[in-house]
This record gives C-alpha cells, structure tokens and sequence, in this order.
C-alpha cells in the first residue's frame, strides 16, 4: 500500500505543482483568463500539461489505491512507478517543448508509458478482483 500511496501523492503534487505554474504565469503575463493560441507560448503549454495531468492522474491514483487494496504484486508495484514516472515525462515534454505542435520525446515517451502502463493497471485491477 506504502508504494500506491506515494506514487498518489506524486500525482497530486504534478497536478497541484502545475496549477501553481499555471497562476504564477497568469500572474507574471497579467492573463486572468484563457491564453494564446500559439503552441509555442508558455501559458498554453503550461495549461495544457496542467489539463492533460488532470485528465489522467486521477484515474492512476484510483487504480493503484484499489490494486494495493487488494494486495498489489511486485509486478504491480513497478506499474504503480513506471506510470507515475510516465506521467512526470509527459508534463515534462509538453512544457519543456519549443512548441506543442512539434514532436518531443519525453512527451512520446510519457504519452506512450500513460497508455501502456494505464492498461496494465486496469488488467492488474481485474486480477486482484
């Protein structure tokens, strides 16, 4: 349970340490609401890792908690890392970007480990059942 509970505890800092990032540069642009289109401006991608980390870490953290629940194998327990980990690449790689609208690889890398590890963690949840 101890490694579930950390890597939700990690998710929820990448969700809140984004939504802090988000307000320090409305802050610093005097931008209350929206931002610019331009994939290359760092409020847009800043918004965009902060609303693509909550669309996936709250279902992550759902299905670790209720895998460690049950009784998490060691297998699952690197799942639990290795999407957390995913996770932290991916907001990475968007916000590190030169721009949105070009590949990066720890996007890729991060995008791909979100898919792989979040289909891993609903079969694991189907085992535990």
């Amino acid at each position: 349970m101890t490694a579930a509970l950390v890597c939700t505890a990690l998710l929820g800092l990448l969700v809140f340490g984004l939504g802090l990032g988000v307000s320090a540069l409305r802050g610093s642009t005097s931008t209350n609401i929206g931002h610019q289109l331009d994939p290359s401006d760092p409020l847009h991608k800043m918004v965009r890792a902060h609303g693509n980390a909550t669309e996936y870490a709250p279902m992550l953290a759902i299905l670790m908690l209720a895998i460690a629940g049950r009784g998490a194998t060691p297998w699952m327990v690197w799942t639990f890392a290795a999407a957390t980990l995913s996770r932290y690449l991916h907001a990475a790689g968007m916000v590190l970007s030169s721009s949105l609208d070009r590949p990066q690889p720890l996007r890729f890398i991060g995008a791909l480990g979100t898919y792989v590890t979040g289909l891993l963690l609903v079969v694991a949840l189907f085992l535990v059942v």
